[in-house]
């Protein structure tokens, strides 16, 4: 098994008599892409606040490469780069004079080391360029390129794909598994975006209301759902969708052009298709599909879904 980069154990932030974050724990290895799922308010932030320092734990623990935040804070946060919102740098120096004033900050990082990160974000043939006149994703590279140049076992991303353009979202993706892999750097991303995470993340921590909800590497997360999504193809729909909700009670159920789709265990779909075709409904198929991150996101905070109508 991979080293534990981040423990985080029975965390509590208070602010008053209000818990931003509730006992919550999970842990994050070398090498793992961990995406920190949940909506405005959930505690991701305060979270985060509290891994980097900049807010202080009312109870429980953190640990970066075994060093306790509070304890040891300077050995601990040594071993974390990130970019929390937009990346901060002088817009009219050169991508390289900012690269060269932030290593400044820290001992022993080289030439060669900079180069070297200026490789790894594949900015070779503009990071002699002002800042000024770079896209939003080539300041987030210069950013994550600033965060590396210590060789951070963590990486704190808040938001990296925020802004870009499909083109720009596909390469970061790429980039960021590729220095995960093949690097084994731990990263936290924060996103709101749930298909990109779906993509990108090796495990997922669903937060609400403060509170962890689920922790699951992402294969395990589709395995362990107990109500498949189930799609049938039929000549009738909105009467098939009728029927079925009416015998069967799925969780929810939509209607999309000859598509009914429906959440039900798909050891259901036997029985399914008996019911509609002796209702005389044509089927042209019927099959268990599994569920985006986004219908297991929603479906876990409890979350309604739009459905169709059905009259």
């Amino acid at each position: 098994m991979s080293n534990t980069v981040l423990r985080v154990t029975n965390l509590t932030k208070l602010y008053g008599q209000r818990a931003a974050v509730d006992n919550i724990s999970f842990e994050i290895y070398e090498g793992e892409i961990f995406g920190f799922l949940g909506p405005n308010g959930s505690g991701k932030t305060t979270t985060i606040k509290c891994i980097t320092g900049l807010a202080k734990p009312t109870y429980g623990k953190i640990t970066i490469c075994g060093h306790n935040i509070n304890k040891e804070f300077e050995k601990a946060i040594i071993n974390v780069g990130g970019i929390i919102e937009n990346p901060e740098m002088y817009k009219n120096f050169r991508g390289i004079d900012n690269l060269k004033y932030y290593a400044s900050l820290y001992k022993g990082i080289t030439k060669d080391k900079i180069k070297e990160v200026v490789q790894l974000v594949g900015m070779q043939n503009r990071i002699k360029d002002k800042v000024k006149t770079y896209s939003l994703g080539m300041k987030q590279r210069l950013g994550i390129a600033q965060a590396l140049l210590h060789d951070p076992k963590l990486l704190i991303l808040d938001e990296p794909t925020n802004g870009l353009d499909p083109n720009g979202i596909l390469e970061m993706r790429l980039f960021l598994k590729n220095i995960a892999h093949k690097k084994n750097i731990a990263i936290l991303i924060s996103s709101h975006i749930l298909a990109e995470m779906e993509l990108m993340c090796d495990t997922v921590g669903i937060i609400n209301n403060g509170k962890i909800v689920k922790v699951k590497a992402i294969d395990q997360l589709k395995k362990l759902e107990s109500y498949q999504k189930i799609e049938a193809v039929v000549n009738f729909p909105n009467f098939a969708a009728k029927l079925i909700y009416e015998k069967f009670q799925p969780k929810k159920i939509e209607v999309k052009g000859n598509i009914v789709s429906f959440s039900l265990p798909s050891e259901k779909i036997p029985e399914i298709t008996q019911f509609l075709v002796s209702n005389n409904l044509s089927i042209y198929s019927i099959s268990s599909v599994s569920k985006s991150l986004e219908e297991i996101f929603l479906e876990t905070l409890n979350t309604k879904l739009l459905t169709t109508s059905i009259q």
